[in-house]
């Protein structure tokens, strides 16, 4: 059986003159054992020389399981600039901190943020090791500022109770959890800010292998699943979240308004250590769960964690996403929603479960309710991809305001003209109004709109796509505008405005479907 751990204690300083000293004591202290673990306690050891060095070095080499702790920030440069960090455990000293009676000003998934006085904060570790965890984070802070996302990077470590936390300087700041809760009057403010920086977020590409691959992540949340779905319910996870496309954009991965700081009118990022590469879903799923889906089976929870009432949050998720999507249309805000609550439900299950909830009664109710939530989404879509751009509703005379508004908004968001957005308009509904009257006559079905928009020259494309039958109107001869009233025939003239009003209109039957494009120059 192996022995304790032998302590050793290292005062003063170690240099030539007593160098032989203190070897001599050491070993008389090991009595002759070799290969036990030895702790070297420097606390009390304000300087080192390289005599001293060759001291741990001699002890080193009878003893390798040695440790070095408690070492202050000098003597630790010494450590590490001569490679002894490299050769054995070293530990630094850490200053201790209080953070009792402190204000909370966040709650992430690893740890919880303190404002220790008005210019500190303190971030302190769930993880009682978490030494690992503070140097991720740092790395990852680093990254993220030099990739241009703006962020507090942390200048201290402590202990803090059991546990570590690490320090940054955020002079008055104020976490956006707080502004939401103490000034509604800037809600709105709070959901342009909060998206600039997701889209800034998520418009940084990331080199190669810098970060963890969300996609990865989510596949092991699905995988463990299997054996808490049906058959087919949990097969269909799995394959979803596999079509789901690599992407080398940042995502945060624990972006909630308590981890946004404003300070002197610029806002930061904070709480690093989840950053990521991957598909937005992956992201939206995280900012779900942040604002509804934790609280979903117990209201209080967003309380405890955010700051604001379960209303608030529901409104400013929903708020944030109109945004980050540019559209109002709840159709298409209710499929992103949805396809986003299918990775959420499947993170938070899996949490639940391995945290033991299913022991408790409360935890059987929220793993209850998530699972119900889950399946039936599963029933309902096939993809989790979505495209901000593109609406699916059903071609009906009824739908068609509808479909207007969703062209307008994304129109009238990149600044084209009223004379053209009329122009468009008119098109869009004789269109819309075609595949509506004959495509699935006399049934029903789907129309598929998208709206885009191209630079050199600057041009709007909207697309129509139908699974009805096969049928060009572009076909169809042009009327004769100089006849007489009397003698003209009646209809005839959506397809020939549109074609007059559009700079381009093309068909094309494709795999089953009509594809009709409008092209307008801006």
């Amino acid at each position: 059986m192996q022995e304790k751990t032998v302590t050793i204690a290292l005062e003063g300083r170690i240099d030539s003159g007593n160098s032989a000293e203190v070897e001599k004591r050491i070993f008389e202290e090991l009595g002759g054992r070799e290969n036990v673990p030895v702790t070297l306690d420097a606390s009390g050891l304000s300087y080192i020389s390289s005599a001293g060095l060759r001291v741990i070095l001699r002890v080193r080499k009878v003893c390798p399981a040695l440790s070095v702790i408690n070492v202050c920030p000098e003597v630790y440069d010494i450590l590490d600039m001569t490679g002894f960090t490299e050769m054995m455990t070293v530990e630094k000293a850490y200053r201790v901190v209080s953070v009792e009676g402190c204000e909370e000003i966040g709650r992430g998934a690893n740890g919880t943020v303190y404002r220790i006085d008005k210019d500190n904060v303190v971030k302190v570790y769930n993880n009682a090791d978490a030494l690992e965890d503070i140097r991720h984070e740092r790395e990852m802070a680093k990254l993220a500022l030099i990739l241009g996302i703006p962020t507090a990077i942390s200048y201290d470590v402590v202990r803090v109770g059991e546990s570590y936390g690490s320090v940054f300087e955020l002079l008055n700041a104020s976490s956006f959890s707080k502004i939401l809760s103490t000034e509604p009057d800037r809600f709105d403010w709070c959901v342009a800010e909060y998206v600039k920086m997701l889209k800034k977020i998520h418009g940084t590409l990331v080199p190669a292998g810098k970060l963890p691959d969300m996609k990865t992540t989510a596949e092991g949340w699905a995988a463990f699943m299997q054996d808490h779905l049906p058959g087919e319910a949990g097969e269909k996870l799995l394959s979803l979240i596999r079509a789901v496309p690599h992407d080398d954009h940042m995502i945060h991965g624990d972006y909630h308004t308590g981890n946004l700081e404003l300070q002197n009118d610029e806002v930061l990022l904070i709480d690093m250590d989840t950053l990521a590469v991957g598909h937005p879903i992956f992201e939206l799923a995280s900012i779900y769960n942040s604002f509804v889906g934790y609280s979903e089976a117990d209201p209080g929870v967003i309380l405890k964690f955010q700051g604001f009432d379960q209303k608030t949050g529901r409104a400013f998720w929903r708020a944030a996403l109109a945004a980050y999507l540019g559209t109002k249309n709840e159709r298409k805000l209710r499929e992103v929603e949805d396809k986003a609550r299918i990775v959420g439900y499947t993170r938070m299950i899996r949490r639940s479960i391995r945290r033991k909830a299913q022991e408790t009664e409360e935890g059987r109710r929220e793993i209850d309710l998530w699972t119900k939530e889950l399946l039936e989404l599963l029933d309902r879509y096939d993809t989790l991809l979505y495209s901000p751009c593109e609406l699916e509703l059903e071609a009906a005379r009824e739908t068609l305001p509808e479909a207007e508004a969703f062209v307008e908004e994304h129109l009238e968001a990149v600044g084209c003209p009223v004379k053209v957005r009329m122009q468009i308009g008119i098109a869009v509904e004789e269109i819309f109004i075609n595949v509506a009257s004959y495509a699935y006559a006399p049934g029903k079905g789907n129309v598929k709109i998208r709206v885009e928009t191209t630079e050199d020259p600057k041009t709007a494309v909207i697309t129509f796509t139908d699974s009805g039958v096969p049928y060009d109107p572009l076909q169809k001869e042009d009327p004769d505008v100089t006849l007489s009233a009397e003698d003209r025939e009646v209809g005839g003239l959506g397809i020939f405005m549109t074609k007059k009003l559009m700079d381009e209109v093309t068909y094309l039957f494709r795999d089953g479907k009509n594809i009709l494009t409008l092209r307008k120059n801006l």
